[in-house]
Formats: structure tokens, C-alpha cells, sequence
């Protein structure tokens, strides 16, 4: 029970300072999404166990020149090699656990940037379409990441039988993955319907997108934990374990989802 309230207690100081930095301006969004990534890229240092402030210098830099300064034609192929490393990334889920694990200086760097410092920055430029800031935007995202997790949970909790990613994360179930997506892809459609932002068609397939994105952003990290042999990221927040465990379906689906609204809507 004590437990529950701190895990409650937490959870909301959490969603209450995300929700008011989205809505109070682009500023200050921009601002809580580098705090983040900062506490990110720490808590994934301590997974690789790398130990050097060169990521952290990098870090600001490429937030906000992504933002302010960097030309449509830099923005794609951040992209594309952000997009490189998560691919490489999931291939790897079906490896055996043998498979390799950065240990070199230059290994561990490149990790950093492509798999926490670029798909932060691709998190913060995500609610700016045609030169103007859309908070709900971000707020929807994070609706049907919730919905996708929390449908998951259901549905495998009760209905699942075959195992998604069992040496990965045993409780995944193929059930689950689908209630998820499913009722993602429900709540898109009433966002989209009710929503002047984008049309329906395209609430749906962003739907998509974080049902499957997401759900692999959580697998890539849990494949990172496993080989290092710990629970969880940190213990920021207390009853969940550290930011990364929070974040990880976000900023995993950030550039795919910037990639369909950017270049392929």
C-alpha cells in the first residue's frame, strides 16, 4: 500500500510538471525536454558504463540547433541516421543475447548521440509544424502512449497466451501488443475526429506508429538493462525507477513520428 502512494505521489508530480511545461509555452518545453535528456543521457552513461562529459556538452548543442538553426537538408539526415541506429537497434532484439555490447570509447559516444542526444532533439522539434507550436500535439501522443500501455497491461494481464519478447521482457505477450494497438488506434480516430489539429487518417496512423514504435522503444531498453544486469534506469522517481524507464516508448517514437509529419504527410 505504501508503495502504491509513493508510486502514485510520484507519478503525478511527473505528469503535472511534463503537462504544465507542454501547455505554458514553447520555451518552456523545449527547456523541460533538455533537462530530461540530460537526465536520460546520465542514466543510460550509467547502463554502458561510460564514464565522460563529452555527451553532455554535445547534448544542448544539438536540442537546440536542431531547433533554431538547422536547415531542412541537416534535419534529414539526422534523421535518417537516427533512424539507422533504431533499426540496427531492433534487428538486434532477435540476436541472441551474445550479441555485441558497445565497449569501446567510440562505441559507447556514438550510442549516446544517436540513441538518447538525436531522438531527444527530434522530441523537442515534434509539436512545431508549419512554423508554429502545437502543444496538444505532444499531449495526444502521450494519451495514446498511455493507451497503448495501459491496454497492453489489460489485455495480456488476461487474454495472453504467446510470448512477444520473452527473453527480453517475459510479461510482453503478442495479445497484449494488439489490445494495445487496437485501442490505440480507437482512441486516435476520436482524437483525430474531435481534434482541428490534423485530420482523422493521420491521428490514426501516428496511432500506429507509437503503438509499434513505442512498444519496441520499451524492448530496446529493457534489452540494454538485461545486459547490464540491473532493474531499473535510476531512481529518480521514486515507485518507477529512473526517467528512462518513463521515456523510453517517447523518444523511441519521436523521429518516426517527426518523419511522417515532416516529410511524409
Amino acid at each position: 500500500m505504501k508503495n502504491l502512494i509513493i508510486r502514485s505521489i510520484s507519478g503525478l508530480v511527473y505528469a503535472t510538471i511534463f503537462i504544465s511545461a507542454i501547455l505554458y509555452s514553447a520555451e518552456s518545453y523545449t527547456s523541460l525536454i533538455a533537462v530530461f535528456s540530460a537526465i536520460c543521457l546520465w542514466e543510460f552513461n550509467k547502463i554502458i558504463r561510460f564514464k565522460n562529459f563529452i555527451p553532455f556538452i554535445i547534448l544542448p548543442l544539438a536540442i537546440y540547433y536542431t531547433k533554431i538553426i538547422a536547415s531542412e537538408k541537416v534535419i534529414l539526415f539526422l534523421l535518417l541516421i537516427t533512424l539507422i541506429c533504431f533499426f540496427q537497434l531492433i534487428y538486434s532484439l532477435y540476436q541472441s543475447k551474445k550479441s555485441e555490447y558497445p565497449n569501446t570509447f567510440m562505441d559507447k559516444l556514438d550510442l549516446g548521440i544517436r540513441y538518447i542526444i538525436l531522438p531527444f532533439s527530434f522530441l523537442a522539434l515534434l509539436p512545431f509544424i508549419n512554423n508554429g507550436y502545437h502543444p496538444y500535439v505532444i499531449i495526444y501522443i502521450i494519451v495514446l502512449i498511455w493507451t497503448n500501455d495501459s491496454f497492453a497491461f489489460l489485455v495480456g494481464k488476461n487474454f495472453g497466451k504467446t510470448k512477444l519478447f520473452e527473453r527480453i521482457s517475459p510479461k510482453k505477450t503478442i495479445e497484449g501488443f494488439i489490445g494495445g494497438l487496437l485501442f490505440s488506434l480507437i482512441i486516435g480516430f476520436l482524437i483525430g475526429y474531435y481534434s482541428s489539429i490534423l485530420s482523422i487518417f493521420n491521428w490514426i496512423i501516428i496511432a500506429l506508429i507509437v503503438s509499434i514504435a513505442g512498444t519496441f522503444g520499451d524492448l530496446v531498453e529493457s534489452m540494454f538493462k538485461r545486459k547490464a544486469n540491473v532493474k531499473d534506469s535510476g531512481t529518480i522517481m521514486p515507485g518507477h525507477g529512473g526517467l528512462l524507464d518513463r521515456l523510453d516508448s517517447l523518444y523511441f517514437l519521436a523521429p518516426f513520428v517527426y518523419l511522417y509529419l515532416h516529410f511524409l504527410m
